[in-house]
């Protein structure tokens, strides 16, 4: 029994330790461009994770993510720069996140009483009612030019270009390098954090409540309070994402976060698999990633035209828009439980395969000569070989 607990343990530690130092490896072998699409998705995972705990988990629906993700971006670039309080980065991107959640905290006690299409539509205004409040409070967001984001200081290392230039291992580090490291940092506690809060009390709790409200409360699940809990832990995960995702634009504006983000971060988490972390992770991944990919490779593909253009023809953004609502859309109706359950099933099959046997009769007690001692040898590699293809 001790050995396979330490087997276990060993293959655990192998799952989680070979993709970190891949990771880690990363800013040393790719250039800038691919950096930011990893910056940018590390971003969104973080605000998927949370807006997978509050629809996935403790189904309730939201559109309000955007006006969470601002309040985090604009938080920061307020506490930290001129004009402002100016206090220490770091303690202001803490305070950002905070400030995030007492918004969230704001808005509970309506989460806490409405819930389905009705709480979406009351979130919906918050993403209107942000966008106004950026737009007009000139002296805080910097108006429809939006405000520079001050680089982040930790123990006197800064995460933003240096002069002297940073070199590592013969690499220079420029601010995406940099915050490669800190992006990852942010992305392992969002994880571990969410998947506790899955596995533990709380998850149970929101589970129950998604499934039956009536059967939650006699089990003695308090519902308003539980569901009040998932919203400001949501915007929490929001405003951090909002802090990194300003840290890695350099520059917020308001129009970014509009309606639309909303609606993108709900795709990632139907397209990732509602409730699950690492579904979130993946949809999170694809929706932000496509985008970019495409617009950098517009010449190369098809019926796609380069930005700015001007020739009438889809663009990009447009392209990869319609790519993954035709993703959720398919996933819809092949796959309800997303790229994670898609994922899940198919390593399930793999494991439950029976093992490949010959005919009555050629087994090793027999007399007949078996398919692992034929002198032809075909079928039996032909065998082995089925076994292993996923």
């Amino acid at each position: 029994m001790s050995d396979l607990l330490k087997s276990g343990r060993l293959r655990g530690a192998a799952t989680f330790l070979l993709p970190a130092l891949l990771l880690c490896a990363v800013p040393f072998y790719l250039d800038a461009f691919w950096l930011r699409i990893g910056l940018f998705s590390m971003a969104a995972a973080i605000g998927a994770v949370g807006l997978s705990l509050l629809s996935g988990t403790a189904g309730q629906l939201s559109l309000g993510h955007a006006f969470f993700l601002a309040v985090g971006a604009y938080g920061y670039v307020w506490l930290a720069g001129e004009p402002g309080p100016g206090l220490p980065p770091a303690v202001a991107a803490v305070l950002a996140v905070l400030l995030a959640g007492a918004a969230g905290g704001l808005f509970s006690p309506v989460a806490g009483r409405v819930k389905g299409v009705y709480l979406g539509v009351a979130t919906l205004a918050l993403v209107f009612l942000g966008h106004h409040v950026l737009l007009t409070a000139d002296s805080v967001t910097g108006g429809f030019n939006g405000r520079s984001v001050p680089p982040l200081e930790l123990g006197g290392f800064t995460f933003a270009e240096t002069d002297p230039e940073l070199t590592v291992l013969g690499v220079p580090f420029g601010a995406e390098e940099r915050l490669w490291y800190l992006g990852l940092a942010l992305f392992a506690l969002t994880w571990f954090t969410a998947r506790g809060v899955l596995r533990g009390r709380p998850g149970r709790a929101l589970a129950a409540l998604r499934d039956s409200e009536t059967a939650a409360s006699v089990m003695g699940v308090p519902v308003a309070r539980y569901r009040s809990s998932a919203f400001v832990v949501s915007s929490m995960y929001a405003g951090l994402a909002g802090v990194l995702l300003a840290l890695s634009f350099r520059r917020v504006v308001p129009d970014y976060f509009s309606l639309l983000l909303s609606v993108d971060y709900l795709a990632m988490i139907v397209i990732g698999g509602l409730g699950s972390v690492a579904g979130a992770t993946a949809g999170a991944v694809f929706v932000t990633a496509l985008p970019l990919l495409m617009t950098r490779y517009a010449d190369q593909l098809p019926l796609v035209a380069t930005p700015g253009s001007g020739d009438g023809s889809i663009g990009p953004t447009e392209a990869s828009r319609y790519l993954y609502g035709a993703a959720i859309v398919v996933i819809l109706l092949y796959a309800p439980d997303g790229l994670h359950g898609l994922a899940r099933r198919t390593r399930a099959r793999l494991r439950r395969r029976p093992p490949v046997t010959g005919p009555p009769g050629t087994g090793p007690s027999s007399g007949a000569p078996s398919a692992e001692t034929d002198t032809a040898g075909d079928t039996a590699t032909t065998a082995r070989a089925k076994e292993h293809t996923p």
